[in-house]
């Protein structure tokens, strides 16, 4: 059992003489420039796309690589918390880890001092996803093999182990977690099609807010040349009709058969929202994105009920399990879009989409990963869990700066094989 010395308390770390032993921890603030207009929606006119980074040292080359997704500002507070939050880790054999991490993720969202500042959300919250995320990178190298395949391989018990379902007794025990991941291996054979296949995609990075009129027009041609046939177009403008006629010209041409997302980045209030989604209507969304405040779960609820059939999606800033809880019991989401760089990490993403799967509610991720992590996290959860094959949010824009950036072919994600949650970034900016 790992020790609980977190800041404030002052029971020793006891180091065990293991094979794969966590040594040091450090991390790294790593901001990008964007090209102009890139990553632009209706509240951030400015991102400057940035990851909070734990990084997992061992005695040997291995190291484990978490991600936590800002805009940049305050990525150094994260980081400072990173070091509070996960300096206990130091000395304890990664497997011994894994093997009761629901424990120690619950020990560290606890954390007395620290959970005053949350609890379990904001910048503590942040930082733990990035342990999170670099305890289960540093766990698949060790293994040699994908997360993918990691989280596949384990038994429903091995995983449920991983979990923290503290908070969720009323509607997700730790044995209904289980029966539902081993319902769902009797169907893993021909739900592993999608290992040949790949994950499909669809292209955000064709209808940023700042994007001219021509650019969306030249960016959708593009990405339906690319294979895409799902995109995403950002919306919330002072001047409704400015997104009518955006929304307008990406049908137009995109074609009828063309799935189109819209995506309002919490820029409405729930009267506002309610006036533009019956006027956007006309276009057949596939659904309306975050169209409120990401806390109003009322709001969401009656945006919902009102704009029906057009589905809501939401999730990107749904800070913790609890409150995912809460929306789904609801019915206050179509979609749900948790993100394992946004929440508490991968540990919390599996939670999420337990609960999802319980409430028979889709999981399709937002990726401020840019699809590195989920690329990994949709396949478990088709195969392991029998989640529906939908598709994967797409954004190239810091592909460069991944070693083993995503790859996709004719509109598909490709399975990655290399060990690890492909969440290594390259030593510089470039």
């Amino acid at each position: 059992m790992i020790a609980s010395s977190y800041p404030g308390e002052t029971s020793p770390v006891t180091a065990q003489p293991k094979r794969n032993v966590i040594t040091a921890l450090s991390t790294q603030d790593r901001r990008f420039t964007l090209g102009e207009g890139v990553g632009t929606d209706a509240i951030h006119q400015t991102p400057q796309y940035s990851y909070a980074v734990c990084v997992l040292k061992t005695g040997t080359a291995l190291e484990g690589n978490g991600l936590a997704f800002t805009l940049g500002t305050g990525n150094d507070l994260i980081c400072k918390a990173i070091t509070y939050l996960a300096q206990p880790l130091v000395g304890y054999d990664i497997e011994e880890l894994m093997a009761d991490f629901g424990t120690v993720y619950r020990r560290m969202a606890d954390a007395p001092s620290l959970r005053w500042l949350g609890p379990q959300k904001g910048v503590v919250q942040l930082a733990l996803a990035a342990i999170v995320n670099a305890c289960f990178d540093l766990w698949a190298k060790t293994r040699q093999v994908p997360l993918w395949k990691l989280l596949l391989d384990l038994s429903p018990e091995q995983l449920v182990n991983t979990l923290d379902l503290s908070y969720l007794e009323d509607v997700l025990t730790r044995q209904q977690a289980i029966d539902l991941l081993t319902q769902a291996q009797a169907g893993r054979s021909g739900r592993s099609g999608v290992l040949q296949t790949g994950y499909r995609g669809y292209d955000t990075s064709v209808g940023w807010f700042n994007y001219a009129d021509q650019a969306i027009i030249d960016n959708t041609r593009k990405a339906m040349a690319h294979g895409f046939s799902a995109l995403k177009l950002k919306v919330g403008s002072d001047d409704p009709e400015r997104d009518l006629r955006r929304a307008a010209l990406i049908r137009e041409t995109a074609g009828e058969e063309a799935i189109i997302m819209l995506d309002a980045n919490q820029r409405w209030n729930v009267p506002e929202a309610l006036a533009v989604c019956r006027r956007l209507s006309h276009i057949n969304p596939f659904w309306i994105e975050e169209p409120t405040h990401p806390d109003d779960i009322l709001g969401h609820k009656a945006i919902a009920d009102a704009i029906a059939p057009v589905k809501v999606a939401t999730g990107e800033h749904i800070p913790n399990k609890v409150i995912f809880k809460n929306f789904f019991q609801a019915g206050a989401m179509a979609y749900c879009q948790v993100d394992a760089v946004r929440v508490g990490g991968i540990s919390e993403f599996l939670t999420v989409s337990l609960l999802a799967k319980q409430f028979d509610i889709p999981v399709v991720p937002h990726v401020g990963d840019m699809g590195q992590i989920h690329q990994h996290l949709v396949l478990f959860n088709h195969i392991g869990m029998g989640h529906e094959n939908l598709f994967l949010e797409h954004i190239p824009h810091l592909r460069q700066y991944f070693t083993q950036p995503a790859t996709i072919v004719d509109g598909y994600y490709q399975v990655p094989q290399e060990p690890g949650s492909s969440s290594d970034l390259i030593a510089t900016n470039g």
